[in-house]
């Protein structure tokens, strides 16, 4: 672990990046040995994140919380968008195989079509371990916990720190928080809007915490914001049984 801290302490690129970089190569690894690791596995990164959290926080300068209330209006109006925009636009997966498959079939590279995710099975506790039980509701909080409390400094400080401020200038801690960066804004909202399997609503997402970001002149507004959406979110998911955004 001092190891590791020293890295991230002589690397800040590698302080931003390996925290995220850990938590999707675990979250692609969700169902790959069974139904049931979609639910351990997301457990772990849960663990996993919140500890690469607690090693990279006295590093990562602006990784802190901060309130405000523009924070609470991004974070509800994004959730209202969110929930609101939901059935009215094609999944990535149905864009990918109407559009993009044809064109790798014609030159001959079918082989290379990625085939359709399990998006749209749901993520839903209930049906795998049985309706009220207790690892049904572990899970339900573990992921209502990890997507609150973990999952917003994670992608907060590698999307809105690092990649929006490398995008900018390869030595990116010489660009402010509050800088606005045209090209970089958008490219970075649309990154973060397509590694979500509601694309549209993730851009639009990436483009209000960005400018939370640019409008604060720090991060910790833009995390509150994602937290309170996350929570929102996984409220909503529980009490209307709307699996489908899990």
């Amino acid at each position: 672990m001092d190891s590791l801290r020293k890295q991230f302490e002589e690397s800040p690129v590698l302080a931003r990046v390996v925290p995220f970089v850990v938590f999707v190569a675990l979250t692609a690894c969700q169902g790959r040995v069974g139904e049931a690791s979609s639910y351990w596995i997301y457990l772990a990164k849960t663990v996993m994140g919140a500890w690469m959290v607690w090693l990279t926080w006295p590093i990562v300068r602006e990784m802190r919380w901060a309130f405000s209330w523009e924070a609470v209006v991004v974070g509800v109006a994004v959730f209202a968008i969110w929930v609101g925009l939901d059935g009215y636009y094609p999944s990535l997966d149905q864009l990918i195989q109407k559009y993009l498959c044809p064109l790798l079939k014609g030159v001959g590279l079918a082989s290379l079509c990625p085939k359709p995710s399990k998006a749209g099975i749901p993520w839903n506790p209930h049906l795998q371990f049985g309706q009220g039980s207790g690892l049904a509701w572990l899970f339900i909080l573990t992921r209502i916990l990890g997507s609150t409390i973990v999952v917003p400094p994670i992608e907060e400080v590698f999307y809105r720190s690092f990649l929006y401020r490398y995008i900018v200038k390869p030595e990116f801690q010489v660009v402010g928080m509050g800088v606005f960066h045209a090209g970089a804004f958008l490219l970075t909202s649309v990154i973060f809007g397509i590694s979500h399997h509601e694309w549209l609503a993730g851009i639009l997402c990436g483009f209000a915490y960005q400018g939370l970001v640019v409008y604060k002149k720090r991060l910790g507004d833009a995390m509150t914001a994602h937290a309170i959406t996350n929570l929102l979110l996984g409220v909503w998911v529980v009490y209307k049984g709307a699996w489908q955004f899990w």
